[in-house]
């Protein structure tokens, strides 16, 4: 495939991201556009509980009015392809833990109307539903988190367990009726790391019609910040190797615009308690340092030797399946 041909297919792609956690702003939305992104799971939600979370989504859904010719918010998967259709990007508003959740069951429907369509159930260490992959104990999932489980299940929102424990993401993803992802990781065969997967949990999560999004942040890949666009196929090639080609994506974990500080929230419990990890420097693969860069992403596969259906189930095609999946059934 020619470098005219990969761009050709890029452009006529369904190109979805499954974890984009962005300063937000109008040069974001921008650079979507300008890397032909078709739709995204845009992190709304991490430490904050419901109030603070629906100051975020009502802080979105300005942005969706100010910035209409750019982004649409998505509910279903009719949304994402029209928003292809109308050369915009589809924002599909997720959260990275239940913290929004609190104790209260009901309010997973509320968020399911007010466009909620992925919820990791924690993000590094313990909350009411389970333990994170920071956490020193992972106690599985709680008699409560099998509630949340089956109330995301009901109103159609995609459990997420990317920065959770392997015994809580072993358990949910057996008590799910539908299908669970790791939307953003990355194969622990290739670095070892308490935010990566072996290859035995994604074959797990694989074999129980799961779905593997597979990140780029630095700090998890085998060659770190000096990954090229390159590294990253090869590691999405291994986990379609492990996974099957049906069952992979990508899900960058953009944090395009933000500095210091916002890393620093990230990686202290709760935001401001003990620190979890250090990141050390945050630089993308060479190649993909922003969004607007992804039509490198399709010629890196093409040069990998791809054929165009891999290419295009995996730039988006799978996920637009697995979340028709969900939010339908």
């Amino acid at each position: 495939m020619t470098d005219s041909d990969a761009l050709l297919l890029h452009r006529n792609a369904i190109i979805f991201d499954g974890l984009i956690i962005a300063n937000w702003d109008s040069s974001i939305f921008e650079d979507m556009r300008r890397g032909g992104l078709t739709g995204a799971n845009c992190t709304c939600s991490v430490w904050e509980n419901f109030a603070d979370t629906m100051k975020n989504i009502a802080k979105w859904n300005k942005m969706f009015r100010d910035h209409e010719n750019l982004i649409v918010k998505a509910h279903s998967v009719a949304d994402i392809r029209a928003a292809k259709a109308a050369d915009k990007t589809a924002i599909v508003l997720g959260f990275q833990n239940t913290s929004a959740f609190e104790d209260q069951i009901g309010y997973i429907q509320h968020f399911k109307d007010v466009g909620v369509g992925i919820v990791q159930l924690a993000y590094n260490t313990q909350n009411f539903v389970g333990a994170g992959c920071y956490e020193s104990h992972d106690s599985g999932l709680s008699d409560f988190g099998h509630d949340v489980v089956a109330e995301m299940n009901r109103v159609g929102i995609l459990c997420d367990l990317s920065h959770v424990g392997a015994k809580t993401s072993k358990d949910t993803i057996l008590a799910s009726t539908k299908p669970v992802a790791y939307s953003h990781c990355l194969p622990s065969a290739l670095k070892a790391h308490p935010r990566n997967k072996s290859d035995e949990e994604l074959k797990f999560i694989a074999g129980h019609g799961g779905f593997i999004g597979v990140t780029m942040f630095p700090a998890f890949l085998a060659r770190g910040v000096d990954s090229t666009v390159d590294d990253y196929v090869a590691a999405m090639d291994h986990v379609v190797n492990v996974a099957g080609e049906d069952s992979v994506g990508f899900g960058t974990d953009f944090t395009q615009g933000y500095g210091q500080p916002f890393f620093d929230w990230l990686t202290h419990d709760k935001g401001d308690g003990r620190r979890l990890t250090d990141f050390g420097e945050i630089t993308n693969p060479n190649g993909l340092r922003t969004i607007g860069e992804f039509p490198n992403l399709t010629a890196a596969m093409a040069r990998a030797g791809w054929t165009e259906t891999r290419i295009t189930k995996v730039l988006g095609e799978n996920w637009l399946t697995l979340l028709d999946e969900v939010w339908s059934g």
